[in-house]
């Protein structure tokens, strides 16, 4: 017998990609249970399958940076309750550095790391938490359709009294742009294309600019409630604002630069993070 959920839940999250780097992401989560029926004519009840598995990806991959520990790319260096990552991407050698908390950072037991990958982890850690009568566990990540542009993006929000502070989480987000009352599927894919991979930084957490081989980087590093975060990757990865990076200054910030940009026109945005939410702003 099999017992599934779809669209269980989703992710939030960013990791290492060895081409692109840091790679803000939004994965849904589907499960499926296979085995024999128990005394009450389930595999499982589905208000355990779903408080089960939807605590362990928020707790366990949820606003946290995964990292492949089997990559020759990287290397990780555990001090006390913290640990720093050095991860060296792309064809030219460029590298990205963070220091987080531990709880901040999903040690993915892998070489690459895929929705197919992460899975395969994800059930591993899953299987001890289900009755013998489960007889094998299988769980997928999808994406959402989106029909227009989006881009990946990855930030901290050291004011944020959850897990959104730590400061290599991100999210795969659409963008709706309306110029004087009409769709601007021009505008939406101008920003698209700008904040491809990117991270979003706040000026006021930018502490230096180091050069390394003639790459220009920028290093980043706060204290939030659950401790202190750092991180340095290239400037061309990275893009500033003068606020924090929440939704509601991301579309503040993108209406009033495309305002300037386009004097002409009446613009509304509409930023999303992640899946179904998000902020709107109008200049």
């Amino acid at each position: 017998m099999l017992l599934f959920v779809d669209n269980l839940t989703n992710v939030d999250f960013s990791f290492l990609d060895p081409q692109r780097g840091l790679l803000g992401e939004t994965w849904l989560a589907n499960v499926r249970l296979h085995g024999e029926l128990d005394e009450q004519g389930m595999v499982c009840d589905f208000g355990t399958v779903k408080k089960v598995i939807r605590h362990w990806l928020d707790t366990e991959l949820d606003h946290r940076l995964a990292v492949p520990t089997q990559s020759p790319h990287i290397r990780i260096e555990e001090d006390g309750d913290f640990l720093s990552i050095h991860w060296q991407f792309g064809d030219q050698g460029e590298f990205l550095h963070t220091r987080s908390p531990r709880d901040a950072i999903a040690l993915v037991d892998a070489e690459i790391l895929t929705e197919e990958s992460v899975a395969q982890w994800c059930i591993s850690q899953l299987k001890q938490h289900f009755p013998m009568s489960v007889a094998r566990l299988e769980l997928d990540f999808t994406l959402e359709t989106i029909n227009g542009a989006y881009y990946h993006y990855s930030h901290g929000l050291k004011k944020h009294r959850g897990n959104c502070q730590r400061i290599a989480h991100g999210h795969r987000s659409r963008i709706d742009i309306w110029a004087n009352g009409k769709k601007s599927p021009k505008l939406e894919q101008q920003w698209a294309d700008e904040w491809r991979d990117i991270y979003l930084g706040t000026r006021e957490d930018l502490v230096a600019k180091p050069q390394h081989q003639g790459v220009d980087y920028y290093h980043f590093a706060y204290n939030a409630e659950q401790g202190q975060f750092e991180i340095t990757l290239p400037q061309r990865c990275c893009y500033l604002l003068d606020t924090d990076t929440t939704v509601e200054f991301i579309a503040h910030h993108i209406a009033q630069k495309t305002r300037q940009e386009n004097p002409e026109s009446f613009v509304r945005v509409k930023a999303y993070e992640g899946i179904n939410k998000g902020a709107i702003a109008e200049a």
